[in-house]
């Protein structure tokens, strides 16, 4: 099998067939990614408890429909801990270190008030693997200026172009506000060239829809 992300990720066959899974708006998380978490509800302290007694400490981040909590798309991503700290006013601050995309095949509510889901990795196995093909690089860096000086935002271009393709496309993809079903859309693109092309479409339009409201306001 082609090398693994780093030396602590699992290999394909060693995936869990069960996963506790987090649902959350917005908090897209994917892989080779890195999303740090605020802990402090009883059941979600719980479940880093327990996940944190697993063989590889995967949690699944999956966003519910519309902020409907029991209403989840079925493809979400898992993490590692891969960081872990504690708080003296109870919470747990962690790292999520993305390893896979899953498909829920089942979802159950534990003892302790969080979920565990039954999944499905087919799918997914090239996520393992680092993604080396090139992508429009040029027309996502001209997009992404576009789009913050629209919003004011303020970057380390030089930062940015030093780069890799896909830790750029995989961090903006997870840190840009965009909206729950962006967020979806970018996770369940199949590769990092489609993912490149649908977060370009989605600057474009972004900044479009920001045009559109300051020449209604002028």
């Amino acid at each position: 099998m082609a090398k693994t992300r780093g030396p602590f990720e699992p290999e394909f066959s060693e995936l869990p067939r069960q996963i506790p899974v987090f649902p959350l708006p917005s908090a897209l998380l994917l892989p080779g990614g890195k999303l740090p978490l605020n802990i402090f509800e009883p059941r979600y302290l719980a479940m880093v408890r327990d996940c944190l007694t697993r063989p590889h400490r995967l949690i699944g981040m999956i966003q519910p429909r519309a902020h409907e909590e029991d209403n989840l798309y079925e493809i979400g991503c898992a993490g590692r801990i891969s960081n872990y700290g504690e708080s003296d006013d109870g919470r747990l601050l962690i790292t999520l270190s993305g390893t896979a995309r899953f498909r829920i095949l089942d979802i159950e509510e534990v003892r302790d008030g969080y979920k565990m889901a039954t999944v499905s990795w087919t799918d997914f196995k090239a996520d393992l693997v680092p993604n080396e093909h090139p992508i429009d690089r040029a027309m996502l860096i001209e997009n992404l200026r576009h789009y913050f000086e629209l919003k004011g935002y303020s970057a380390d271009w030089e930062h940015i172009d030093n780069c890799e393709d896909e830790r750029l496309v995989t961090t903006l993809s997870m840190i840009c506000p965009f909206d729950i079903p962006e967020k979806q859309a970018l996770l369940e693109c199949p590769d990092l060239q489609e993912r490149a092309k649908l977060l370009i479409a989605i600057l474009e339009m972004a900044s479009h829809a920001d045009e559109d409201e300051n020449t209604i306001k002028h």
